[in-house]
């Protein structure tokens, strides 16, 4: 069985590419789909089982597992062509900016990013929940078989145990607590801002935890959905908005943080340009954490507008950096192990189907030996010399092929037989 990962993050991508490869999360499944069926194609047809996608703001990636033999380099081709198809972008546009992992190195990426060792904010726990969610519509779209099903598995108990057994995440500093520093160069104290938050998901609940513990002097979430916007308002004494009242309302916020599932901006130039006309260009602090962006990139021209993406927070996250080298050593360590101990699983499972036949083969000698016995014994035959028969029937049946073997091997595969057959039969010589 082979292994495969390919894909792109922040380390290898700008944020301008990772935004057109993003895969928007409602579409996982259909993407899943859209890749089994691309790969079902060409060379790669016979091979290929598996497959599953993780898309987030700082990576998109596809897992794959294959039968043997497989032709590994089609597989990575065909995988990334899928991308670049599925996007509709220039494959040469693409393929300089994907990395493509095979066997152990695949596995090893998958413990790293569950455990938070890849991600840009490093030790940050998110990413194993959204691990889980694409491993979930994978299996939903039919993705996954017994290989990536136990190596997802083992994913998710390494991340647990790097978490709850090194300090990898006591000393990070994340995306959320990064846009209250930089929002705070920008502004003497917070407190005496307005801060509206576009969207209602997991970071968005994240950023306004710790941008309500600065006590603005107010809190607006803007949501297409008036009644989740309310809810995640509601525990931090703010007020919610819906997203098509923003024209009107965007002008009275210091400080705006986005993140939503678009996959178009939700905040133009044009719009902003009218607010902070309307604000008599008093200064506005954005953050725009969507991939793709919620903000139009020209937004960042103008000169009263303070725009920061999820690259441009990536220096202030690194700060303390030093504090967990010792913890990500750690981390290492567990992985590594793990790593090996998932590949020793997948190479005994390759030997199943021969265990299987040997059970088979010997269970039909046996059953035609005690046939031969109960023959005897019905016709009166000695007991004793019945289980006598017996038993040098089935020793004989059983060493016939191994002795055969033998006697058909040239002299260099006699030695090797000679070598192996001992440990096979527990004998000693």
């Amino acid at each position: 069985m082979q292994f495969l990962a390919v894909g792109l993050n922040h380390t290898t991508a700008p944020l301008a590419l990772r935004e057109k490869v993003a895969f928007p999360a409602d579409q996982i499944g259909q993407a899943v789909a859209a890749a089994r069926t691309r790969l079902a194609r060409g060379s790669v047809a016979a091979t290929v089982d598996e497959t599953a996608i993780l898309s987030t703001c700082n990576r998109t990636e596809l897992y794959v597992a294959n039968k043997l033999p497989g032709d590994a380099d089609a597989v990575m081709d065909a995988t990334a062509h899928f991308l670049a198809e599925y996007h509709r972008l220039p494959y040469a546009e693409l393929r300089p900016y994907l990395y493509t992992l095979p066997q152990d190195d695949a596995v090893r990426h998958a413990f790293r990013v569950a455990s938070g060792l890849d991600s840009m904010v490093l030790g940050e726990p998110q990413i194993l929940g959204q691990m889980k969610d694409a491993v979930r519509q994978a299996e939903a779209a039919g993705g996954l078989g017994t290989y990536l099903h136990q190596m997802f598995q083992r994913t998710f108990a390494v991340a647990k145990e790097v978490r709850s057994t090194t300090a990898i995440g006591e000393h990070s500093v994340s995306m959320a607590a990064a846009a209250v520093r930089l929002s705070q160069r920008i502004f003497d104290t917070i407190a005496e801002q307005h801060v509206l938050f576009i969207g209602a998901g997991e970071m968005i609940e994240l950023c306004a935890t710790h941008f309500a513990a600065q006590s603005p002097k107010s809190l607006t979430i803007a949501n297409r959905t008036l009644e989740r916007g309310e809810h995640l308002a509601h525990r931090f004494n703010g007020r919610a908005i819906r997203l098509a009242d923003l024209p009107e309302q965007l002008s009275r916020f210091d400080i705006v943080v986005s993140s939503t599932a678009s996959s178009l901006p939700i905040i133009g130039l044009g719009l902003v340009e009218r607010a902070i006309k309307a604000r008599r260009h008093k200064p506005m602090f954005m953050v725009d954490l969507a991939v793709p962006r919620d903000i139009e990139a020209e937004v960042g021209r103008l000169d009263d507008v303070f725009l920061y993406t999820v690259d441009d927070l990536a220096s202030v996250v690194q700060t303390g950096i030093e504090n967990r080298q010792a913890a990500v050593a750690q981390a290492e360590a567990i992985i590594e192990t793990r790593v090996q101990s998932f590949m020793h699983w997948v190479d005994s499972r390759a030997v199943v189907p021969l265990i299987q036949d040997l059970q088979e083969s010997s269970e039909t000698m046996r059953l035609a030996e005690l046939e031969r016995a109960k023959k005897l014994l019905a016709r009166g035959e000695d007991i004793d010399t019945v289980l006598d028969a017996l038993s040098r029937g089935l020793t004989a049946k059983f060493l016939h092929g191994p002795q055969q073997a033998l006697h058909d091997a040239d002299a260099d595969e006699r030695a090797r037989l000679a070598t192996l057959l001992p440990q096979l039969f527990r004998t000693k010589r």
